[in-house]
């Protein structure tokens, strides 16, 4: 196999952004897939600075045909696609009795539906290669649960759940599905949109593990690099915590 092709979801930015980066110092070329394709353009931009190999691909991941455009794009620029880092979705806080209906579909099309469809996407070139990575970016709300996050929560728990279903299913191919569900990271849009609405106190969250210290994007995207190597190759089904050790 020559050079191995990631595509990133959820890639402008935060966790996602973090990951492409140190993918492609792995050598790895990467696909930086989001909507906000301006903010994706960015992110390869710096990563072809560096010596890297990436492009900036632009879908909805709820869309079947935009994810498909952009991985026929991916695979003409790199070739097949092998690995893939579901990390893109929305969050929401809502109580659970003022939860609307389209409030919980939006959630599911999103952060479930749109992991779907990515990975069944992708997953020829795997097959065909009898090698591949996924990797799930779940939530540590799945493991704990979440005061006003019930959509959410339920969401990345069915994530957690897809990503055993996967590893037992595609394990007899080559191809391994492990999750990680980071707890609050710092810098990024999510966690600081939480964070200035007041939903949790940034103080709390850092001093509820035993690593008294903020979570960084670099530290979901060290996880990944190794969930996605050779290395990792007897690991599947699993849930790798990147957490400060607060889910023991």
């Amino acid at each position: 196999m020559g050079v191995k092709v990631a595509l990133v979801t959820g890639a402008a930015a935060g966790i996602g952004a973090a990951i492409c980066r140190r993918l492609a110092r792995d050598g790895i070329a990467v696909g930086v897939l989001d909507i906000l394709i301006d903010d994706a353009a960015m992110v390869a931009s710096e990563i072809v600075a560096a010596g890297g190999k990436a492009i900036p691909l632009k879908a909805n991941i709820t869309d079947r045909a935009q994810v498909g455009a952009a991985l026929s794009k991916l695979r003409e620029t790199f070739g097949p696609v092998t690995i893939v880092v579901n990390n893109a979705g929305i969050t929401g806080f809502v109580p659970f009795a003022e939860l609307t209906d389209a409030q919980w579909d939006k959630m599911m099309e999103v952060n479930l539906k749109g992991t779907f469809i990515v990975t069944q996407l992708a997953l020829p070139d795997m097959k065909a290669a009898a090698w591949g990575r996924i990797v799930n970016i779940s939530s540590s709300s799945a493991q704990s649960g979440a005061p006003l996050m019930a959509h959410y929560s339920a969401s990345k728990g069915a994530v957690i759940a897809l990503t055993k279903t996967l590893a037992r299913e595609l394990g007899p191919l080559g191809i391994t599905c492990n999750n990680i569900p980071p707890r609050f990271v710092m810098n990024t849009a999510m966690s600081e949109k939480s964070f200035a609405e007041g939903k949790i106190s940034r103080q709390a969250s850092i001093d509820a593990g035993p690593i008294r210290r903020q979570g960084e994007p670099e530290d979901i995207a060290g996880a990944c690099a190794w969930l996605v190597s050779e290395e990792s190759g007897y690991v599947t089904g699993q849930t790798i915590g990147v957490n400060g050790g607060r889910y023991i």
